[in-house]
């Protein structure tokens, strides 16, 4: 993605935050971005054509925070607590922005995203349980992936305002004590002495 497209990527997801499904069109966006139709057409080709590039945008974040951290490092729960503490940190960056109806408007695109989003985290998360439970951290009866499944759902649904409104709880808060509940819930007796030991060292 060019430089130019990119930090307009950045701007409409900004806007489509507040969206509904009637209001996703160029001529709003255009209104409200104070552009022209014609950039967005030339940038995008159409409204299916940005909302590819949209969540490419949000789906290259997510990869990029695993690319920046050593997840194949010595202990599988030093590594998921480092890149789980930068998603935390950068949330808002890979979560979906368009907060209406895909399946309804863009079907193919959306089911297109979320399987890619689901294959790569449960990749990565398959790997360090896999790790983790070789090292004798993660206990050895549970599936790697069904972990992976229950991380990548407890991660969407701290999002969902209906459970957790931003306005009573910090999603930090939030995040923190999924985090430890789910880790304590796989780790074996020795990776909860590792991850308290881990966690005194740092402010997570």
């Amino acid at each position: 993605m060019h430089d130019t497209n990119l930090l307009l990527v950045e701007e409409v997801r900004r806007l489509l935050s507040g969206y509904k499904s009637s209001d996703f069109t160029f001529a709003n966006l255009a209104r409200d971005l104070g552009k022209s139709q014609d950039s967005l057409v030339s940038a995008f080709g159409s409204e299916a054509g940005l909302v590819e590039e949209v969540l490419n945008f949000e789906q290259q974040n997510l990869e990029d925070i695993f690319s920046d951290s050593d997840f194949s490092g010595n202990n599988a729960i030093d590594s998921l607590l480092s890149v789980s503490k930068k998603i935390s940190n950068k949330f808002v960056d890979i979560l979906p922005s368009i907060t209406f109806d895909l399946r309804s408007i863009f079907p193919e695109i959306r089911q297109k995203f979320v399987e890619k989003r689901i294959s790569f985290v449960n990749e990565k998360i398959i790997s360090n349980f896999e790790q983790g439970m070789a090292q004798g951290m993660y206990r050895p009866d549970l599936s790697a992936e069904l972990v992976s499944r229950i991380y990548m759902s407890r991660l969407i649904d701290l999002h969902n305002p209906d459970f957790f409104p931003n306005e009573t709880i910090s999603f930090t808060v939030l995040f923190d004590v999924m985090f430890d509940t789910f880790i304590r819930g796989i780790c074996t007796d020795e990776g909860k002495l590792h991850y308290e030991k881990k966690i005194k060292c740092m402010k997570f």
